[in-house]
Protein backbone atom coordinates (compact mmCIF):
# COMPACT_ATOMS: atom_id res chain seq x y z
CA UNK A 1 0.00 0.00 0.00
CA UNK A 2 1.43 3.38 -1.04
CA UNK A 3 1.42 6.37 1.33
CA UNK A 4 0.07 9.48 -0.41
CA UNK A 5 2.34 12.54 -0.38
CA UNK A 6 1.74 14.91 2.50
CA UNK A 7 2.86 18.45 3.19
CA UNK A 8 4.91 17.45 6.22
CA UNK A 9 8.34 15.92 5.70
CA UNK A 10 8.83 12.54 7.38
CA UNK A 11 11.97 10.57 7.82
CA UNK A 12 12.31 7.29 5.96
CA UNK A 13 11.76 5.43 9.27
CA UNK A 14 8.53 7.39 9.92
CA UNK A 15 7.26 6.67 6.41
CA UNK A 16 7.91 2.94 6.87
CA UNK A 17 5.97 3.05 10.14
CA UNK A 18 2.97 4.75 8.51
CA UNK A 19 2.99 2.27 5.62
CA UNK A 20 3.04 -0.68 8.01
CA UNK A 21 0.38 0.92 10.17
CA UNK A 22 -2.12 1.44 7.33
CA UNK A 23 -1.40 -1.98 5.84
CA UNK A 24 -2.06 -3.55 9.23
CA UNK A 25 -5.40 -1.77 9.47
CA UNK A 26 -6.45 -3.04 6.06
CA UNK A 27 -5.45 -6.63 6.92
CA UNK A 28 -7.45 -6.37 10.12
CA UNK A 29 -10.53 -5.27 8.15
CA UNK A 30 -10.15 -8.14 5.70
CA UNK A 31 -9.71 -10.65 8.54
CA UNK A 32 -13.06 -9.53 9.92
CA UNK A 33 -14.66 -9.55 6.46
CA UNK A 34 -14.94 -5.73 6.36
CA UNK A 35 -12.56 -4.98 3.50
CA UNK A 36 -13.99 -3.59 0.28
CA UNK A 37 -12.74 -3.25 -3.27
CA UNK A 38 -10.44 -5.57 -5.12
CA UNK A 39 -7.05 -7.08 -4.46
CA UNK A 40 -6.13 -7.72 -0.86
CA UNK A 41 -9.61 -6.80 0.39
CA UNK A 42 -10.93 -10.13 -0.92
CA UNK A 43 -8.38 -12.19 1.01
CA UNK A 44 -9.57 -15.36 2.68
CA UNK A 45 -10.90 -14.71 6.23
CA UNK A 46 -8.82 -16.26 8.96
CA UNK A 47 -9.19 -16.88 12.68
CA UNK A 48 -11.96 -18.39 14.80
CA UNK A 49 -14.67 -16.30 13.11
CA UNK A 50 -13.62 -17.22 9.56
CA UNK A 51 -16.38 -19.80 8.93
CA UNK A 52 -19.04 -17.32 10.00
CA UNK A 53 -17.58 -14.54 7.84
CA UNK A 54 -17.47 -16.85 4.82
CA UNK A 55 -21.10 -17.83 5.38
CA UNK A 56 -22.07 -14.17 5.58
CA UNK A 57 -20.06 -13.39 2.44
CA UNK A 58 -22.01 -16.04 0.51
CA UNK A 59 -25.22 -14.27 1.48
CA UNK A 60 -24.07 -10.82 0.36
CA UNK A 61 -22.44 -12.21 -2.80
CA UNK A 62 -25.82 -13.67 -3.78
CA UNK A 63 -27.41 -10.23 -3.49
CA UNK A 64 -29.27 -10.92 -0.25
CA UNK A 65 -29.16 -8.81 2.90
CA UNK A 66 -27.89 -10.05 6.23
CA UNK A 67 -30.23 -9.95 9.20
CA UNK A 68 -29.47 -7.10 11.59
CA UNK A 69 -28.06 -9.51 14.17
CA UNK A 70 -25.58 -10.81 11.60
CA UNK A 71 -24.48 -7.24 10.93
CA UNK A 72 -24.03 -6.64 14.66
CA UNK A 73 -21.79 -9.70 14.94
CA UNK A 74 -19.79 -8.72 11.86
CA UNK A 75 -19.27 -5.11 12.88
CA UNK A 76 -17.93 -6.05 16.31
CA UNK A 77 -17.70 -9.47 17.89
CA UNK A 78 -19.45 -9.33 21.27
CA UNK A 79 -16.48 -10.79 23.14
CA UNK A 80 -14.36 -7.90 21.83
CA UNK A 81 -16.76 -5.33 23.30
CA UNK A 82 -16.54 -6.25 27.00
CA UNK A 83 -14.83 -2.92 27.91
CA UNK A 84 -17.89 -1.06 26.64
CA UNK A 85 -20.20 -3.27 28.73
CA UNK A 86 -18.09 -2.37 31.76
CA UNK A 87 -18.37 1.33 30.93
CA UNK A 88 -22.14 1.05 30.56
CA UNK A 89 -22.24 -0.54 34.00
CA UNK A 90 -20.20 2.35 35.44
CA UNK A 91 -22.66 4.77 33.83
CA UNK A 92 -25.70 2.66 34.81
CA UNK A 93 -26.68 3.02 31.16
CA UNK A 94 -29.00 0.74 29.16
CA UNK A 95 -27.59 -0.84 25.99
CA UNK A 96 -28.23 0.16 22.42
CA UNK A 97 -30.24 -2.39 20.39
CA UNK A 98 -27.00 -3.72 18.87
CA UNK A 99 -25.34 -4.03 22.26
CA UNK A 100 -28.45 -5.63 23.75
CA UNK A 101 -27.86 -8.40 21.26
CA UNK A 102 -24.11 -8.51 21.89
CA UNK A 103 -24.43 -8.67 25.66
CA UNK A 104 -26.45 -11.87 25.35
CA UNK A 105 -23.15 -13.55 24.52
CA UNK A 106 -22.32 -12.87 28.17
CA UNK A 107 -25.70 -14.22 29.23
CA UNK A 108 -27.52 -10.97 29.99
CA UNK A 109 -30.69 -9.74 28.26
CA UNK A 110 -32.07 -6.23 28.59
CA UNK A 111 -35.82 -6.86 28.82
CA UNK A 112 -37.27 -3.36 28.27
CA UNK A 113 -40.06 -2.42 27.85
CA UNK A 114 -41.21 -5.18 30.20
CA UNK A 115 -38.66 -4.03 32.80
CA UNK A 116 -35.83 -1.49 32.82
CA UNK A 117 -33.33 -4.16 33.79
CA UNK A 118 -31.38 -7.17 32.65
CA UNK A 119 -32.13 -10.86 32.98
CA UNK A 120 -29.20 -13.26 33.30
CA UNK A 121 -29.25 -16.89 32.25
CA UNK A 122 -26.59 -19.33 33.45
CA UNK A 123 -24.90 -22.39 31.98
CA UNK A 124 -25.22 -25.47 34.21
CA UNK A 125 -24.29 -28.65 32.30
CA UNK A 126 -26.76 -31.45 32.99
CA UNK A 127 -28.52 -29.01 35.36
CA UNK A 128 -26.43 -30.10 38.36
CA UNK A 129 -24.59 -27.74 40.71
CA UNK A 130 -23.13 -27.92 44.21
CA UNK A 131 -24.86 -26.72 47.37
CA UNK A 132 -22.28 -23.97 47.91
CA UNK A 133 -22.78 -22.67 44.36
CA UNK A 134 -26.55 -22.55 44.91
CA UNK A 135 -26.12 -20.72 48.23
CA UNK A 136 -23.52 -18.39 46.73
CA UNK A 137 -25.85 -17.56 43.86
CA UNK A 138 -28.54 -16.70 46.40
CA UNK A 139 -26.20 -14.28 48.17
CA UNK A 140 -25.09 -12.72 44.88
CA UNK A 141 -28.65 -12.37 43.63
CA UNK A 142 -29.88 -10.84 46.85
CA UNK A 143 -27.10 -8.24 46.71
CA UNK A 144 -27.32 -7.28 43.03
CA UNK A 145 -30.80 -8.04 41.64
CA UNK A 146 -34.29 -9.26 42.42
CA UNK A 147 -34.19 -11.47 45.55
CA UNK A 148 -35.23 -14.64 43.73
CA UNK A 149 -34.33 -16.99 40.88
CA UNK A 150 -36.34 -18.96 38.33
CA UNK A 151 -35.64 -22.58 37.42
CA UNK A 152 -36.27 -22.84 33.68
CA UNK A 153 -37.45 -25.44 31.18
CA UNK A 154 -33.81 -26.07 30.19
CA UNK A 155 -32.88 -27.21 33.71
CA UNK A 156 -31.22 -23.85 34.16
CA UNK A 157 -31.44 -20.77 36.36
CA UNK A 158 -32.49 -17.26 35.40
CA UNK A 159 -31.73 -14.20 37.55
CA UNK A 160 -33.88 -11.11 37.04
CA UNK A 161 -34.31 -7.41 37.84
CA UNK A 162 -30.62 -6.60 37.37
CA UNK A 163 -29.88 -2.85 37.15
CA UNK A 164 -27.38 -2.03 34.38
CA UNK A 165 -24.89 -0.87 37.02
CA UNK A 166 -24.81 -4.40 38.48
CA UNK A 167 -24.58 -6.40 35.25
CA UNK A 168 -20.80 -6.84 35.17
CA UNK A 169 -20.58 -7.50 38.91
CA UNK A 170 -23.15 -10.26 38.49
CA UNK A 171 -21.41 -11.89 35.51
CA UNK A 172 -18.07 -11.88 37.28
CA UNK A 173 -19.60 -12.97 40.58
CA UNK A 174 -21.17 -15.96 38.84
CA UNK A 175 -17.73 -16.90 37.51
CA UNK A 176 -16.29 -16.58 41.02
CA UNK A 177 -18.71 -19.35 42.01
CA UNK A 178 -17.33 -21.70 39.37
CA UNK A 179 -20.41 -21.16 37.20
CA UNK A 180 -20.79 -19.07 34.06
CA UNK A 181 -23.31 -17.35 31.84
CA UNK A 182 -21.13 -17.16 28.72
CA UNK A 183 -22.95 -18.03 25.51
CA UNK A 184 -26.29 -18.68 27.22
CA UNK A 185 -28.12 -16.31 24.90
CA UNK A 186 -28.13 -15.01 21.32
CA UNK A 187 -26.84 -17.12 18.43
CA UNK A 188 -25.04 -19.68 20.53
CA UNK A 189 -25.27 -23.23 21.80
CA UNK A 190 -27.43 -23.00 24.90
CA UNK A 191 -27.31 -24.77 28.26
CA UNK A 192 -26.64 -28.50 27.84
CA UNK A 193 -29.39 -30.60 29.40
CA UNK A 194 -29.20 -34.18 30.61
CA UNK A 195 -31.02 -36.67 32.80
CA UNK A 196 -31.43 -34.96 36.21
CA UNK A 197 -31.08 -38.29 38.02
CA UNK A 198 -27.88 -39.18 36.17
CA UNK A 199 -25.77 -41.58 38.17
CA UNK A 200 -28.47 -42.30 40.76
CA UNK A 201 -31.41 -43.57 38.72
CA UNK A 202 -32.15 -47.31 39.14
CA UNK A 203 -33.41 -47.67 35.56
CA UNK A 204 -30.91 -45.50 33.65
CA UNK A 205 -28.83 -47.02 30.89
CA UNK A 206 -26.16 -44.35 31.01
CA UNK A 207 -24.89 -41.58 33.29
CA UNK A 208 -25.19 -38.48 31.09
CA UNK A 209 -23.07 -36.17 33.27
CA UNK A 210 -19.66 -36.77 31.65
CA UNK A 211 -21.04 -36.33 28.14
CA UNK A 212 -22.94 -33.13 28.96
CA UNK A 213 -19.86 -31.81 30.74
CA UNK A 214 -17.52 -32.62 27.84
CA UNK A 215 -19.76 -30.86 25.33
CA UNK A 216 -20.21 -27.90 27.73
CA UNK A 217 -16.47 -27.28 27.96
CA UNK A 218 -15.94 -27.96 24.27
CA UNK A 219 -18.32 -25.08 23.54
CA UNK A 220 -16.89 -22.73 26.13
CA UNK A 221 -13.33 -23.07 24.89
CA UNK A 222 -13.84 -22.76 21.14
CA UNK A 223 -14.78 -19.28 19.93
CA UNK A 224 -15.55 -20.61 16.47
CA UNK A 225 -18.67 -22.24 17.97
CA UNK A 226 -20.16 -18.84 18.87
CA UNK A 227 -22.18 -16.71 16.47
CA UNK A 228 -24.24 -19.46 14.80
CA UNK A 229 -27.07 -18.52 12.41
CA UNK A 230 -29.41 -18.91 15.42
CA UNK A 231 -29.57 -20.52 18.85
CA UNK A 232 -28.88 -24.23 19.16
CA UNK A 233 -29.90 -26.83 21.76
CA UNK A 234 -28.37 -30.22 22.65
CA UNK A 235 -29.71 -32.73 25.20
CA UNK A 236 -28.64 -36.11 26.55
CA UNK A 237 -31.13 -38.69 27.82
CA UNK A 238 -29.78 -41.58 29.85
CA UNK A 239 -33.14 -43.40 29.90
CA UNK A 240 -33.91 -42.44 33.49
CA UNK A 241 -37.31 -41.99 35.09
CA UNK A 242 -37.54 -38.24 34.45
CA UNK A 243 -38.00 -37.05 30.88
CA UNK A 244 -35.39 -34.67 29.49
CA UNK A 245 -37.48 -33.77 26.40
CA UNK A 246 -34.40 -34.36 24.27
CA UNK A 247 -36.55 -34.72 21.15
CA UNK A 248 -37.36 -30.99 21.37
CA UNK A 249 -33.67 -30.14 20.78
CA UNK A 250 -31.61 -29.52 17.66
CA UNK A 251 -29.51 -32.54 18.63
CA UNK A 252 -30.96 -35.33 20.76
CA UNK A 253 -28.82 -38.11 22.18
CA UNK A 254 -31.06 -40.86 23.55
CA UNK A 255 -29.44 -43.81 25.34
CA UNK A 256 -30.50 -47.17 23.90
CA UNK A 257 -29.53 -50.80 24.49
CA UNK A 258 -28.28 -52.29 21.22
CA UNK A 259 -28.77 -56.04 20.99
CA UNK A 260 -26.35 -58.67 19.74
CA UNK A 261 -26.47 -59.98 16.21
CA UNK A 262 -26.69 -56.75 14.22
CA UNK A 263 -23.09 -56.30 13.16
CA UNK A 264 -22.12 -53.78 15.85
CA UNK A 265 -20.81 -54.05 19.37
CA UNK A 266 -23.78 -54.70 21.67
CA UNK A 267 -24.32 -52.45 24.65
CA UNK A 268 -25.41 -48.90 25.37
CA UNK A 269 -25.20 -46.40 22.52
CA UNK A 270 -26.84 -43.04 21.84
CA UNK A 271 -29.55 -42.95 19.22
CA UNK A 272 -29.16 -39.72 17.25
CA UNK A 273 -32.05 -37.33 16.64
CA UNK A 274 -31.67 -34.07 14.70
CA UNK A 275 -33.73 -30.95 14.06
CA UNK A 276 -36.16 -30.66 16.96
CA UNK A 277 -37.85 -27.30 17.52
CA UNK A 278 -41.34 -27.74 18.93
CA UNK A 279 -42.05 -24.00 18.83
CA UNK A 280 -42.09 -24.60 15.07
CA UNK A 281 -44.14 -27.77 15.48
CA UNK A 282 -41.37 -30.27 14.85
CA UNK A 283 -39.51 -32.90 16.85
CA UNK A 284 -35.99 -34.22 16.33
CA UNK A 285 -36.00 -36.81 13.58
CA UNK A 286 -34.51 -40.18 14.41
CA UNK A 287 -33.21 -42.53 11.74
CA UNK A 288 -31.10 -45.66 12.07
CA UNK A 289 -28.00 -43.85 13.33
CA UNK A 290 -26.38 -44.77 16.63
CA UNK A 291 -23.38 -43.05 18.19
CA UNK A 292 -20.84 -44.31 20.69
CA UNK A 293 -21.21 -42.13 23.80
CA UNK A 294 -17.52 -41.27 23.66
CA UNK A 295 -18.08 -39.80 20.17
CA UNK A 296 -21.03 -37.54 21.12
CA UNK A 297 -18.97 -34.35 21.24
CA UNK A 298 -17.27 -35.10 17.93
CA UNK A 299 -20.62 -35.76 16.23
CA UNK A 300 -22.22 -32.64 17.76
CA UNK A 301 -19.30 -30.52 16.59
CA UNK A 302 -19.63 -31.78 13.02
CA UNK A 303 -23.39 -31.12 12.94
CA UNK A 304 -22.95 -27.61 14.32
CA UNK A 305 -20.26 -26.77 11.76
CA UNK A 306 -22.46 -27.84 8.86
CA UNK A 307 -25.17 -25.63 10.36
CA UNK A 308 -22.69 -22.73 10.56
CA UNK A 309 -22.02 -23.07 6.84
CA UNK A 310 -25.61 -23.53 5.66
CA UNK A 311 -27.93 -21.87 8.19
CA UNK A 312 -30.06 -18.93 7.05
CA UNK A 313 -28.45 -15.60 7.97
CA UNK A 314 -31.14 -13.42 6.37
CA UNK A 315 -34.41 -14.55 7.99
CA UNK A 316 -34.37 -15.14 11.74
CA UNK A 317 -37.62 -17.09 11.59
CA UNK A 318 -36.03 -19.67 9.28
CA UNK A 319 -32.55 -19.72 10.79
CA UNK A 320 -32.79 -22.93 12.81
CA UNK A 321 -31.31 -26.32 11.94
CA UNK A 322 -34.75 -27.73 11.08
CA UNK A 323 -34.97 -25.49 8.03
CA UNK A 324 -31.55 -26.51 6.72
CA UNK A 325 -32.71 -30.14 6.86
CA UNK A 326 -36.11 -29.33 5.37
CA UNK A 327 -34.43 -27.52 2.49
CA UNK A 328 -31.98 -30.23 1.46
CA UNK A 329 -33.35 -33.45 2.92
CA UNK A 330 -32.04 -35.47 5.84
CA UNK A 331 -29.81 -37.86 3.88
CA UNK A 332 -27.98 -35.08 2.06
CA UNK A 333 -27.49 -33.25 5.34
CA UNK A 334 -26.16 -36.38 7.03
CA UNK A 335 -23.76 -36.95 4.14
CA UNK A 336 -22.28 -33.50 4.78
CA UNK A 337 -21.91 -34.33 8.46
CA UNK A 338 -20.17 -37.62 7.60
CA UNK A 339 -17.83 -35.67 5.35
CA UNK A 340 -16.97 -33.42 8.30
CA UNK A 341 -16.47 -36.43 10.55
CA UNK A 342 -14.29 -38.20 8.02
CA UNK A 343 -16.17 -41.45 8.51
CA UNK A 344 -19.67 -42.86 7.96
CA UNK A 345 -22.25 -43.10 10.71
CA UNK A 346 -22.99 -46.44 12.34
CA UNK A 347 -26.47 -47.60 11.40
CA UNK A 348 -28.67 -50.39 12.72
CA UNK A 349 -32.32 -51.33 12.08
CA UNK A 350 -34.96 -50.36 14.60
CA UNK A 351 -35.27 -53.95 15.84
CA UNK A 352 -31.66 -53.82 17.03
CA UNK A 353 -32.61 -51.31 19.74
CA UNK A 354 -34.42 -52.40 22.88
CA UNK A 355 -37.36 -50.22 23.98
CA UNK A 356 -36.52 -47.38 26.34
CA UNK A 357 -37.60 -47.91 29.96
CA UNK A 358 -40.78 -45.94 30.64
CA UNK A 359 -40.87 -42.45 32.10
CA UNK A 360 -42.46 -41.85 35.47
CA UNK A 361 -44.44 -38.67 34.96
CA UNK A 362 -44.22 -37.49 38.58
CA UNK A 363 -40.70 -38.69 39.44
CA UNK A 364 -39.57 -35.06 39.67
CA UNK A 365 -41.77 -34.57 42.75
CA UNK A 366 -41.54 -36.41 46.08
CA UNK A 367 -39.29 -39.17 47.46
CA UNK A 368 -37.79 -41.79 45.12
CA UNK A 369 -35.34 -44.63 45.66
CA UNK A 370 -31.89 -44.29 44.14
CA UNK A 371 -29.83 -47.14 42.72
CA UNK A 372 -27.55 -46.72 45.75
CA UNK A 373 -28.93 -48.80 48.64
CA UNK A 374 -30.51 -46.73 51.38
CA UNK A 375 -30.39 -43.43 49.49
CA UNK A 376 -33.16 -41.34 47.91
CA UNK A 377 -33.73 -38.25 45.84
CA UNK A 378 -36.37 -35.74 46.90
CA UNK A 379 -38.19 -33.74 44.23
CA UNK A 380 -39.01 -30.29 45.58
CA UNK A 381 -42.01 -28.47 44.10
CA UNK A 382 -41.18 -24.86 43.21
CA UNK A 383 -44.17 -22.63 42.45
CA UNK A 384 -43.81 -22.23 38.68
CA UNK A 385 -40.05 -22.41 39.03
CA UNK A 386 -39.67 -19.47 41.42
CA UNK A 387 -37.46 -19.77 44.49
CA UNK A 388 -36.46 -17.00 46.90
CA UNK A 389 -32.90 -16.38 48.01
CA UNK A 390 -33.80 -17.42 51.54
CA UNK A 391 -35.27 -20.67 50.22
CA UNK A 392 -32.16 -21.24 48.06
CA UNK A 393 -29.92 -20.98 51.10
CA UNK A 394 -32.22 -23.33 52.99
CA UNK A 395 -32.20 -25.90 50.19
CA UNK A 396 -28.42 -25.66 49.93
CA UNK A 397 -28.10 -26.35 53.64
CA UNK A 398 -30.44 -29.35 53.39
CA UNK A 399 -28.44 -30.73 50.45
CA UNK A 400 -25.19 -30.24 52.39
CA UNK A 401 -26.32 -31.60 55.75
CA UNK A 402 -28.83 -34.28 54.75
CA UNK A 403 -27.97 -35.19 51.14
CA UNK A 404 -24.91 -35.65 48.95
CA UNK A 405 -24.46 -31.92 48.38
CA UNK A 406 -25.89 -31.76 44.85
CA UNK A 407 -28.76 -29.58 43.63
CA UNK A 408 -30.26 -31.11 40.49
CA UNK A 409 -32.47 -28.94 38.27
CA UNK A 410 -35.10 -30.43 35.94
CA UNK A 411 -36.83 -29.27 32.75
CA UNK A 412 -40.05 -29.33 34.79
CA UNK A 413 -39.11 -26.11 36.61
CA UNK A 414 -38.21 -27.74 39.90
CA UNK A 415 -35.20 -29.31 41.58
CA UNK A 416 -34.05 -32.50 43.27
CA UNK A 417 -31.99 -33.03 46.40
CA UNK A 418 -30.12 -36.32 46.00
CA UNK A 419 -28.31 -38.75 48.26
CA UNK A 420 -30.67 -38.48 51.24
CA UNK A 421 -30.38 -41.53 53.54
CA UNK A 422 -33.56 -43.30 54.63
CA UNK A 423 -32.96 -42.22 58.23
CA UNK A 424 -32.88 -38.54 57.25
CA UNK A 425 -35.94 -38.41 54.99
CA UNK A 426 -38.34 -37.21 57.66
CA UNK A 427 -35.94 -34.49 58.78
CA UNK A 428 -35.29 -33.37 55.20
CA UNK A 429 -39.01 -33.24 54.45
CA UNK A 430 -39.68 -31.17 57.57
CA UNK A 431 -36.82 -28.81 56.69
CA UNK A 432 -38.16 -28.31 53.15
CA UNK A 433 -41.61 -27.54 54.51
CA UNK A 434 -40.10 -25.14 57.09
CA UNK A 435 -38.85 -22.87 54.26
CA UNK A 436 -42.27 -22.77 52.61
CA UNK A 437 -41.79 -25.46 49.97
CA UNK A 438 -43.24 -28.95 49.57
CA UNK A 439 -42.43 -32.40 48.23
CA UNK A 440 -46.07 -33.27 47.56
CA UNK A 441 -48.54 -31.45 45.38
CA UNK A 442 -51.57 -32.09 43.23
CA UNK A 443 -51.25 -33.74 39.83
CA UNK A 444 -52.26 -30.45 38.25
CA UNK A 445 -49.60 -28.39 40.04
CA UNK A 446 -46.92 -31.06 39.50
CA UNK A 447 -47.27 -30.60 35.74
CA UNK A 448 -47.93 -26.84 35.64
CA UNK A 449 -45.27 -24.97 33.64
CA UNK A 450 -45.08 -21.29 32.71
CA UNK A 451 -42.44 -19.12 31.06
CA UNK A 452 -41.73 -15.59 32.29
CA UNK A 453 -44.41 -14.04 30.10
CA UNK A 454 -45.27 -10.38 29.73
CA UNK A 455 -44.22 -9.51 33.28
CA UNK A 456 -40.55 -9.95 32.40
CA UNK A 457 -40.19 -10.56 28.67
CA UNK A 458 -40.65 -8.06 25.85
CA UNK A 459 -42.13 -10.75 23.61
CA UNK A 460 -44.74 -11.90 26.11
CA UNK A 461 -48.36 -11.24 25.16
CA UNK A 462 -49.82 -12.40 28.49
CA UNK A 463 -48.74 -12.72 32.10
CA UNK A 464 -48.18 -16.46 32.09
CA UNK A 465 -47.01 -17.15 35.65
CA UNK A 466 -49.80 -15.09 37.19
CA UNK A 467 -52.43 -16.80 35.09
CA UNK A 468 -50.98 -20.27 35.63
CA UNK A 469 -51.29 -19.71 39.37
CA UNK A 470 -54.89 -18.52 38.92
CA UNK A 471 -55.71 -21.63 36.90
CA UNK A 472 -54.29 -23.91 39.59
CA UNK A 473 -56.04 -22.04 42.40
CA UNK A 474 -59.36 -22.23 40.54
CA UNK A 475 -59.23 -25.79 39.18
CA UNK A 476 -57.55 -27.70 42.01
CA UNK A 477 -60.51 -27.59 44.41
CA UNK A 478 -63.09 -27.99 41.65
CA UNK A 479 -61.80 -30.86 39.52
CA UNK A 480 -60.12 -33.85 41.19
CA UNK A 481 -57.40 -35.20 38.85
CA UNK A 482 -55.77 -38.52 39.81
CA UNK A 483 -53.67 -39.05 36.68
CA UNK A 484 -50.58 -37.03 35.62
CA UNK A 485 -51.38 -33.99 33.52
CA UNK A 486 -49.27 -31.21 32.06
CA UNK A 487 -50.57 -27.69 31.54
CA UNK A 488 -48.03 -25.35 29.91
CA UNK A 489 -48.47 -21.60 29.48
CA UNK A 490 -46.13 -19.78 27.10
CA UNK A 491 -46.16 -16.06 26.41
CA UNK A 492 -45.30 -15.90 22.73
CA UNK A 493 -44.41 -17.78 19.55
CA UNK A 494 -40.95 -18.65 20.92
CA UNK A 495 -42.76 -21.24 23.05
CA UNK A 496 -40.21 -21.37 25.87
CA UNK A 497 -42.77 -23.30 27.94
CA UNK A 498 -43.39 -25.68 25.00
CA UNK A 499 -47.15 -25.38 24.89
CA UNK A 500 -47.43 -27.60 21.82
CA UNK A 501 -46.24 -30.74 23.65
CA UNK A 502 -48.44 -30.57 26.75
CA UNK A 503 -51.79 -32.14 27.57
CA UNK A 504 -53.21 -28.63 27.71
CA UNK A 505 -51.08 -25.94 26.10
CA UNK A 506 -51.78 -22.22 26.16
CA UNK A 507 -50.01 -19.52 24.12
CA UNK A 508 -50.35 -15.84 24.98
CA UNK A 509 -52.40 -13.54 22.76
CA UNK A 510 -53.78 -10.02 22.81
CA UNK A 511 -57.57 -10.27 22.82
CA UNK A 512 -59.61 -7.38 21.35
CA UNK A 513 -62.12 -5.68 23.63
CA UNK A 514 -65.38 -5.01 21.82
CA UNK A 515 -65.07 -2.71 18.83
CA UNK A 516 -62.20 -0.71 20.29
CA UNK A 517 -58.47 -0.93 19.68
CA UNK A 518 -57.93 -1.99 23.28
CA UNK A 519 -56.70 -5.49 24.06
CA UNK A 520 -56.35 -7.63 27.17
CA UNK A 521 -54.23 -10.63 28.11
CA UNK A 522 -55.48 -13.88 26.68
CA UNK A 523 -54.60 -17.27 25.26
CA UNK A 524 -55.19 -19.76 22.49
CA UNK A 525 -55.73 -23.21 24.02
CA UNK A 526 -54.41 -26.52 22.63
CA UNK A 527 -54.82 -30.12 23.76
CA UNK A 528 -53.26 -33.48 23.00
CA UNK A 529 -49.59 -32.60 22.80
CA UNK A 530 -47.06 -35.17 23.99
CA UNK A 531 -43.39 -36.07 24.33
CA UNK A 532 -41.23 -39.19 24.32
CA UNK A 533 -43.09 -42.15 22.83
CA UNK A 534 -46.22 -39.96 22.72
CA UNK A 535 -44.51 -37.09 20.89
CA UNK A 536 -46.95 -35.04 18.84
CA UNK A 537 -48.13 -31.47 18.47
CA UNK A 538 -51.41 -30.48 20.11
CA UNK A 539 -54.49 -29.23 18.29
CA UNK A 540 -56.20 -25.92 18.93
CA UNK A 541 -59.46 -26.19 20.85
CA UNK A 542 -60.19 -22.61 21.92
CA UNK A 543 -59.11 -19.36 20.25
CA UNK A 544 -58.96 -15.93 21.90
CA UNK A 545 -59.78 -16.82 25.49
CA UNK A 546 -59.28 -13.86 27.82
CA UNK A 547 -57.02 -14.38 30.81
CA UNK A 548 -59.95 -13.63 33.08
CA UNK A 549 -61.95 -16.50 31.56
CA UNK A 550 -59.01 -18.93 31.20
CA UNK A 551 -59.44 -20.74 34.55
CA UNK A 552 -63.08 -21.60 33.72
CA UNK A 553 -62.17 -22.84 30.24
CA UNK A 554 -59.50 -25.13 31.69
CA UNK A 555 -61.94 -26.26 34.39
CA UNK A 556 -64.51 -27.26 31.79
CA UNK A 557 -61.91 -29.12 29.72
CA UNK A 558 -60.82 -31.07 32.79
CA UNK A 559 -64.43 -31.85 33.72
CA UNK A 560 -65.10 -33.02 30.17
CA UNK A 561 -62.19 -35.41 30.58
CA UNK A 562 -63.27 -36.72 33.99
CA UNK A 563 -66.88 -37.21 32.90
CA UNK A 564 -66.23 -38.69 29.45
CA UNK A 565 -63.04 -40.76 29.75
CA UNK A 566 -63.25 -44.38 28.71
CA UNK A 567 -62.09 -45.59 32.14
CA UNK A 568 -60.66 -44.15 35.36
CA UNK A 569 -57.20 -45.07 34.09
CA UNK A 570 -57.47 -43.30 30.75
CA UNK A 571 -55.01 -40.41 30.60
CA UNK A 572 -55.98 -36.93 29.51
CA UNK A 573 -53.69 -37.36 26.49
CA UNK A 574 -55.48 -40.49 25.29
CA UNK A 575 -58.85 -38.86 25.89
CA UNK A 576 -57.89 -35.69 24.00
CA UNK A 577 -56.54 -37.63 21.03
CA UNK A 578 -59.76 -39.61 20.69
CA UNK A 579 -61.56 -36.41 19.74
CA UNK A 580 -61.09 -33.61 17.26
CA UNK A 581 -61.02 -29.98 18.37
CA UNK A 582 -64.68 -29.32 17.63
CA UNK A 583 -65.83 -32.33 19.66
CA UNK A 584 -63.65 -31.32 22.60
CA UNK A 585 -65.12 -27.81 22.48
CA UNK A 586 -68.62 -29.22 22.58
CA UNK A 587 -67.81 -31.56 25.46
CA UNK A 588 -66.23 -28.69 27.40
CA UNK A 589 -69.07 -26.28 26.63
CA UNK A 590 -71.52 -28.83 28.01
CA UNK A 591 -69.83 -28.65 31.41
CA UNK A 592 -70.84 -26.01 33.94
CA UNK A 593 -68.25 -23.98 35.83
CA UNK A 594 -68.55 -24.05 39.59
Amino acid sequence: MKIEPVSVDFTDEQKRYLEGFTTGLQISRVGRGLGGGAGKASAEPVGPDAAHIKAQDKVTASGKKLADQEKFKREEHPFDAYPRLKQQALDNAPPTPADNFRWRYFGIFYVAPAQDSYMCRLRIPNGILKHWQFAGLADLTEELCGPFCHVTTRANIQVREIPPKNAVALIEGIQDLGLCSRGSGADNIRNVTGTPTAGIDPQELLDTRPYAREWHYHILNDRSLYGLPRKFNVAFDGAGKIAVLEETNDIAFSAVEVKEGFGVEPGVWFRLGIGGITGHRDFAKYSDIIVKPADATKVSDAIVRVFIDLGDRTNRLKARLKYVIDGMGMEKFLALVEERLGQPFTRVPAEAMAPRPAFERTAHIGVHRQKQTGLNWIGVALPLGKVSCEQMRGLAKIARDLGDGDIRLTVWQNLLISGVPDAKLALATAAIEAIGLAIKTSELRAGLIACTGRAGCKFGLADTKLNAARIADWCDPRVPIETPINIHLTGCHHSCAQHYISDIGMIGARIPVGDTDDTVDGFHVFTGGGFGPDADVGQEVFHDVTAEDAPRYVERLLKAYVNNRASPDETFLTFARRHDGETLRKLADAEVSA
